[in-house]
């Protein structure tokens, strides 16, 4: 037994030491593969560590800024600040990048479908990252050292990509780019719904040509809210985030249009429309309705450049919640004013419709004569007045003989060519140019500015410009003139005069007609000069100016007979203020235009009161009488077209005006609510039309006025204008005012000769007591002298 244990011991050991012998073999003929192994092994454990400090290092922050949590709470864009008219359409954009915010659900399901059917099928599924795609680039990028292997970016990642623009690292760019933007993703994701996200995306992603967010992308190219877009239109917008300048509808649309296929096949593959919608929105048309609203364009670029200086002035004495003074260009400021949207419309669309007419008569009319060989001193003073080289007139002469590539203005559309700077400011030198303006003068509030013809091009505001008025300036004479009680009824001889006292001056006539007899009413519908400045000299040049003053103009008013004959420089916006201080019974009107402004999200920042004065300056009585007289302007006399041509119904008032050399055209035309005025003339009065056929206001300014009552008294919106009535004088005045404009000779009175009666009616207050009372007896009998001679001569005449 114990052989056989010792055998069976024996054994063991021998099977034991056979494998043993088998091991080392094994472990000699791996060891050869150790090595590799082991060094995969360490590579593999190396590249991990490395690939955990290269995320750490990104997540840290230590490779380019990553946002935390709470900043990616409050992302500030730079926002535009938006101009709304009274009924709340956008009038303008002050911004750095044109950006307007909309919010979920102000954005079509349509515009949301094609984006996620497009950039992000897997939206709904994932929190920020695709860790798929993620994988491809970082291989491409760095095994494969492919520069070009960006893609498989989810939306999140792509608003990280917006809103915290990429960093040059090298050759490590995209890796750490790439992860950069996937851990704002996930944070991104964390922070904000779906919804949000959508949103934040549709409101940073830019569009073509510095536009930024689906709001103003959907404004630029359809001119509709991005709420109303339909599903080829949302498809077109979805479609240039590919590539938005290659892919603009507006200057590719052949590309446009193949790239918006693109992104409904791409919802049709992933169900959001079936085969048959699919089909139908690809036979569509692109649908493409440009409209620019932005700084310097859109349906009121001037009246948004008149607005900067008092909001910037705002925005300088006030603070947003972290106590900085608000941005005009960056904070999406909400300013509402008093236009009417579409009376703004209106008031543009007249202006150019007109402008366009008339710029070809103008060029017509010079097209055999060359003007600056008929006035030299155009062209040179201005040469001499761009001159910023201290050069000599010649020498700067010469240098506008050179050739460059321009974009010029013109009617027919902007044209682009090689011209010489000479011929370049020739041109611009012949555009005739206009000004308008309407106001409310009961709210005295401004309804519509339109500062000229193009602002791109001509960026002076002709609302603002100091011009000479011409015969507009008339019937302040004759209200001057009420207010002094002389009666309207009162008849002057029409005949040239020699004012001694004023150098030998003489009025003279546009028609240089001399004869027969006028009264105000007359005089001032036919606009006879020689008559204005007897009723001037009778009513008294410092009452006159005063009067002017009261009613807000502050110009510079001469103090010379010429007055009566609009010699003074006075803007746009002024006279028609005085105006409407006509037609609001004497209360002097200082147009309105803000109502308020807002911060980004509504919040109501300033309101603005309207500052309306309620005690008059002159007679009521005596107002409505001027305007009685001026609605003669338009049933008998220089304004009549405005029913003849263009049949404007109602109670309509109004005043032509022309300057001398027919430099200025002027219209001034007064409804009970609302006041219009419009000027038309080039920049440099020496470029006028040679003949008052064309050069009056008559024919330069009426008009546009007549263009912009007729579209506004067709819309139903304003049935209400043409219905209003003016107020009208007591029974005496009106009596007075019903009297013939113009006799041939006059009647001798019936009844006995009496000076008291003559004079009685001169002697009556007005209404409101506000009379200019002659102050010196010696002035008194002058005047009672003049009338007696009047008399007699009126009877010589006769005879």
């Amino acid at each position: 037994m114990a052989k056989k244990n010792t055998h069976s011991s024996s054994a063991g050991n021998k099977s034991t030491a056979k494998p043993q012998k088998a091991s080392k073999g094994r472990s000699k003929k791996s060891g050869k593969k150790y090595p590799v192994l082991r060094w995969i092994g360490k590579t593999a454990i190396v590249l991990f560590l490395l690939a955990c400090l290269f995320f750490i290092l990104v997540f840290l922050g230590v490779l380019g800024p990553v946002p935390s949590k709470d900043q990616l709470q409050i992302i500030n864009n730079p926002l535009a600040s938006e101009v709304y008219s009274a009924d709340g359409k956008i009038l303008g954009r002050y911004y750095v990048e044109n950006r307007s915010y909309a919010s979920f659900d102000e954005i079509s399901p349509n515009v949301i479908n094609a984006l996620v059917a497009t950039e992000d099928a897997r939206f709904y599924e994932h929190r920020g990252i695709d860790e798929i795609a993620l994988v491809r680039v970082l291989v491409k990028s760095v095994l494969l050292r492919n520069d070009h292997s960006g893609g498989g970016s989810t939306i999140s990642q792509q608003i990280a990509k917006n809103l915290f623009p990429r960093v040059n690292y090298g050759p490590m760019s995209m890796p750490v780019n790439k992860l950069r933007e996937a851990i704002i993703a996930y944070r991104l994701e964390r922070i904000y719904s779906k919804d949000e996200i959508l949103a934040l995306y549709l409101n940073t992603v830019p569009f073509a040509e510095n536009i930024f967010g689906i709001e103003v992308a959907a404004e630029r190219f359809f001119s509709k809210a991005p709420a109303k877009l339909d599903v080829h239109e949302a498809a077109v917008l979805v479609g240039m985030l590919k590539a938005n300048n290659y892919y603009n509808p507006r200057l590719h649309p052949e590309r446009a249009l193949g790239r918006r296929n693109v992104v409904i096949d791409q919802m049709l593959k992933n169900n959001y429309l079936s085969a048959e919608e699919a089909a139908f929105y690809k036979e569509k048309p692109l649908g493409v309705r440009y409209r620019m609203i932005s700084y310097n364009q859109g349906p009121a670029p001037y009246f948004v450049e008149m607005l900067k200086p008092e909001l910037m002035e705002w925005c300088s004495n006030n603070q947003n919640e972290k106590g900085e003074n608000y941005n005009l260009y960056t904070d999406g400021l909400k300013i509402t004013t008093t236009v009417d949207y579409n009376l703004q419309i209106y008031a543009q669309q007249s202006v150019k419709e007109y402008m366009k007419d008339l710029q070809k008569v103008f060029d017509n009319h010079w097209k055999d004569r060359d003007m600056f060989k008929a006035d030299p001193a155009i062209l040179k003073s201005a040469i001499q007045n761009q001159n910023t080289s201290g050069r000599s007139y010649q020498e700067e002469l010469a240098s506008y003989n050179a050739k460059t590539h321009t974009t010029l203005f013109t009617w027919d559309g902007l044209e682009s060519k090689e011209v010489t700077r000479l011929d370049s400011l020739k041109h611009y030198l012949k555009m005739l140019n206009a000004g308008f303006i309407a106001i409310d003068p009961q709210e005295a509030a401004l309804k519509a500015w339109v500062g000229g013809i193009d602002y791109r091009f001509f960026k002076y505001d002709h609302v603002k410009a100091p011009r000479q008025t011409g015969s507009t300036f008339k019937p302040f004479v004759y209200l001057a003139a009420l207010e002094e009680n002389i009666p309207p009824d009162t008849y002057f001889p029409n005949q040239l005069k020699v004012y001694k006292e004023y150098d030998d001056w003489t009025p003279r006539n546009s028609h240089d007609h001399y004869e027969g007899y006028y009264n105000m009413k007359g005089a001032l519908a036919k606009s006879i000069n020689t008559i204005s400045v007897d009723v001037l000299l009778e009513a008294g040049i410092d009452e006159t100016i005063e009067i002017a003053r009261d009613l807000g103009i502050s110009a510079d008013l001469p103090e010379y007979p010429s007055l009566a004959l609009g010699v003074a420089s006075i803007s746009l916006k002024e006279i028609v203020e005085a105006f409407a201080g006509l037609v609001n019974d004497g209360i002097p009107v200082k147009a309105n235009y803000l109502v308020q402004i807002a911060d980004k999200n509504g919040k109501v920042l300033k309101t603005f009161e309207p500052n309306i004065s309620r005690s008059p300056v002159v007679a009521p009585e005596n107002c409505r009488a001027v305007i009685k007289m001026m609605e003669a302007v338009i049933d008998e006399g220089t304004g009549r077209t405005i029913r003849t041509v263009y049949n404007i119904p109602g109670e309509f008032a109004g005043k032509t005006g022309t300057t001398q050399n027919n430099s200025d055209g002027w219209f001034i035309g007064l409804t009970p609510r609302l006041v219009t005025g419009c000027w038309v003339g080039a920049d440099d009065p020496r470029v006028h039309f040679r003949t008052t056929t064309y050069g009056q206001g008559a024919y330069m300014a009426l008009p546009i006025v007549g263009k912009f009552f007729y579209k506004t008294y067709r819309d139903s919106k304003y049935s209400s204008l043409k219905n209003s009535s003016f107020g009208l004088p007591g029974e005496e005045m009106l009596a007075m005012l019903s009297e013939p404009g113009y006799k041939e000779v006059l009647d001798m009175p019936k009844h006995d000769f009496n000076l008291a009666d003559i004079f009685k009616r001169n002697e009556k207050p007005s209404d409101l007591g506000k009379t200019r009372q002659r102050e010196a007896k010696d002035k008194d009998d002058g005047q009672l002298w003049k009338k007696i001679k009047g008399i007699f001569k009126k009877k010589d005449k006769k005879r």
